[in-house]
C-alpha cells in the first residue's frame, strides 16, 4: 500500500513538472495579431518595438516588453500624420493601405528615435524623445519619402539612412536629422536580392542594419517567384563594403525584421509572417553565431516553442475590453483603440453620457468605408469575439450603426433606420459590393451585437449575431469569408461605427466593447 502511494506521488510530481515545463515556455507566433514591419531595440532590461498601422490614427505604435513575448502598447509617435483629404476621408479620397509604413526604432545618446515614411504625404518622418513611453516627441520631416528605410547611428558619429528595393541606396543624414547631406547619396548594394536567386518577384526591401562585434549586418526580405518570403543577410567589415550576402532563413514565409539580444547574451531574430485575414503576425527565431554569421532557426526551421517565458495572452496589452467608464485622470481612450483614418474629435465623446461611447454623425456618407470615426481594435487569433451593447434611440432616418469587421471585404451587424423603421441588419462586402444579407424589425432602443472570428489554420471565417436581452444570441446573415486584401494591407479589425446616408445629427451610445480570445 505504501509502495503504491509513493508510486502515485512520483507519477503526480512528474506529471506536474511536465505540465509546468510545457506551460512555462513561449510559442510561435509570439503575437497572434496584426503587428507587421517590426523594429526593435533593447535598453537595459526593457525591449521597445515599433510597427505599422498605416491609415489608422494615432499612428506608429510603440510597444514595451520585459521578456520579448508579453507586449503592451505604451505610446504612439503621432495623433494624426497630416490634415489632408486622404487621411480625413474627405472629397472621395482615402489612405487605405497607405498612411505610414515600416518604421525604424533606434536608441542613441539617451535619445529614442523612430523614423517612418509616407507615400500619402511624400515625406520621411523622424520622431525623437527622451521618454519613449510618455513623450513629448520632437518631429522632423523632409522629402522625399524614403521607402522601407533604416536609420543607423555609427560609432564614428555619422548617421546613415538606407532605403530602396533590390538596388539599395545610402546617404548620410545631417546632424539635426533634417535631411540628407548633399553629395553623400550613393548606391549601397547594387542587387541585394541576388543571394535568393535570379528569379525574384519581390526585390530585397525592409532594410534593417545592425553592428555586432565590429561587423555590419544588413537584414532584408525577398520573395523568389514560386517560393516564399525569404530572409537575406549581407555582412561587411565597414560601411563601404565589400558586402557578402547569403540566404539566412526560408521557412513558412517567416521573414522581414532584424536582430535583438537579451541581457544574458542570447540572440533572436524578430520576423513576421503573412497569416491570412488576421494579418501579419510576429515570430521570434533563435540565433546562434557561426564564423561571424547569425544562423537563424533550429536546423534552418522556425521553432514552435521558444526558451522564453510563456505568453500571458494579448489581453490587456494588445487588445482590451472597455466599459467606457472613465475616472478623472484617465485618457479618453486606452491605447489599444485606433480610429480608421483621422477622427473628427467634435463628433465623439466618452463624457457626454457617462459610461458610454457616443458616436455622432456630422455629414452624409455613401458607405461604411468612406465614413469617419469608426473606432477599431485588432482581431486576434486563433479565435476571438467582440460584443457590444448599443442604444439606438437617437438615430436619424438613413443612419447605419453597429459592430463591424473592417477590411475591404468587410461585414457588419448593426441597426439601420429606414422609412421610419429601425431594423437589425447584417451587411456583407465579401464580393466587394456591400449586400444587405438579412434584416428584421427592431422594436426596442437597446440591441446587443456580436462578431466571432475563426483564424485557425487560416479558416478566416466570421459569424455575426444579435441579441435583444444580452443573453440569447441569434445568428444573422451569412458567414463572412474574410480575406487579407492589398488595397487595405491590414488584418481585420473590430470596429464600432455610426454614419448617416441622408441627414446628419443623429447619434448612438455604445455601453461597452468586450473582446474574448476564446470560442
Amino acid at each position: 500500500m505504501q509502495r503504491r502511494f509513493y508510486l502515485f506521488l512520483l507519477v503526480t510530481i512528474l506529471y506536474s513538472c511536465t505540465a509546468l515545463s510545457q506551460g512555462s515556455s513561449a510559442g510561435n507566433p509570439v503575437i497572434y495579431a496584426d503587428v507587421p514591419d517590426m523594429s526593435m531595440i533593447r535598453v537595459g532590461d526593457t525591449y521597445y518595438m515599433s510597427s505599422t498601422t498605416m491609415h489608422m490614427a494615432p499612428g506608429v505604435p510603440i510597444m514595451k516588453s520585459k521578456d520579448l513575448v508579453n507586449w503592451e502598447l505604451v505610446n504612439y509617435c503621432y495623433d494624426i500624420l497630416a490634415d489632408v483629404d486622404a487621411l480625413n476621408l474627405n472629397n472621395g479620397k482615402n489612405a487605405y493601405g497607405s498612411g505610414t509604413w515600416a518604421s525604424c526604432i533606434r536608441y542613441h545618446n539617451n535619445m529614442y528615435y523612430v523614423s517612418t515614411f509616407s507615400s500619402t504625404t511624400g515625406k520621411t518622418y523622424i520622431y525623437a524623445t527622451e521618454d519613449i513611453e510618455k513623450g513629448p516627441w520632437k518631429t522632423v520631416t523632409f522629402t522625399p519619402s524614403y521607402h522601407d528605410h533604416t536609420v543607423f547611428f555609427d560609432d564614428d558619429g555619422r548617421i546613415y539612412i538606407i532605403w530602396g528595393g533590390g538596388k539599395l541606396h545610402i546617404a548620410e543624414l545631417k546632424p539635426d536629422l533634417s535631411g540628407i547631406k548633399e553629395g553623400t547619396e550613393r548606391i549601397f548594394i547594387e542587387n541585394a536580392s541576388a543571394p535568393s536567386g535570379d528569379n525574384v518577384g519581390l526585390p530585397a526591401e525592409g532594410s534593417q542594419l545592425f553592428k555586432v562585434n565590429g561587423k555590419y549586418y544588413l537584414f532584408n526580405i525577398t520573395w523568389p517567384r514560386g517560393g516564399m518570403r525569404t530572409v537575406v543577410i549581407h555582412r561587411a567589415d565597414n560601411m563601404n563594403g565589400p558586402w557578402e550576402g547569403r540566404v539566412a532563413l526560408q521557412d513558412k514565409g517567416v521573414a522581414q525584421g532584424g536582430l535583438i539580444d537579451t541581457p544574458d547574451g542570447r540572440w533572436f531574430a524578430y520576423l513576421f509572417r503573412d497569416n491570412g485575414a488576421v494579418g501579419r503576425i510576429p515570430y521570434l527565431v533563435p540565433v546562434k553565431w557561426e564564423d561571424g554569421w547569425p544562423v537563424l532557426g533550429i536546423n534552418g526551421k522556425v521553432p514552435e516553442t521558444l526558451d522564453l517565458p510563456a505568453s500571458k495572452g494579448l489581453i490587456p496589452g494588445i487588445v482590451v475590453s472597455d466599459e467606457f467608464i472613465r475616472k478623472k485622470k484617465d485618457a479618453a481612450l486606452p491605447l489599444v483603440w485606433q480610429w480608421n483614418h483621422n477622427p473628427d474629435n467634435s463628433l465623439w465623446s466618452v463624457g457626454e453620457r457617462k459610461g458610454y461611447l457616443r458616436l455622432k454623425t456630422g455629414r452624409v456618407d455613401a458607405d461604411f468605408l468612406s465614413a469617419r470615426n469608426t473606432l477599431t481594435q485588432r482581431t486576434v487569433g486563433p479565435v476571438c469575439s467582440g460584443t457590444t451593447s448599443m442604444d439606438v434611440s437617437n438615430m436619424k432616418e438613413g443612419d447605419f450603426a453597429g459592430l463591424a469587421l473592417l477590411q475591404k471585404k468587410y461585414g457588419f451587424v448593426g441597426v439601420m433606420y429606414e422609412n421610419g423603421v429601425k431594423k437589425i441588419v447584417m451587411v456583407s462586402a465579401q464580393t466587394d459590393k456591400p449586400e444587405e444579407v438579412e434584416s428584421l424589425p427592431l422594436n426596442q432602443d437597446t440591441v446587443f451585437l456580436k462578431a466571432e472570428c475563426n483564424f485557425t489554420d487560416r479558416k478566416d471565417m466570421a459569424d455575426f449575431y444579435y441579441s435583444l436581452d444580452g443573453k440569447k444570441w441569434i445568428k444573422i446573415g451569412s458567414q463572412l469569408k474574410m480575406a487579407y486584401t492589398l488595397p487595405h494591407f491590414m488584418g481585420y479589425r473590430f470596429g464600432l461605427f455610426n454614419y448617416a446616408t441622408k441627414t446628419s445629427g443623429g447619434y448612438v451610445d455604445f455601453d461597452y466593447f468586450r473582446i474574448n480570445d476564446k470560442k
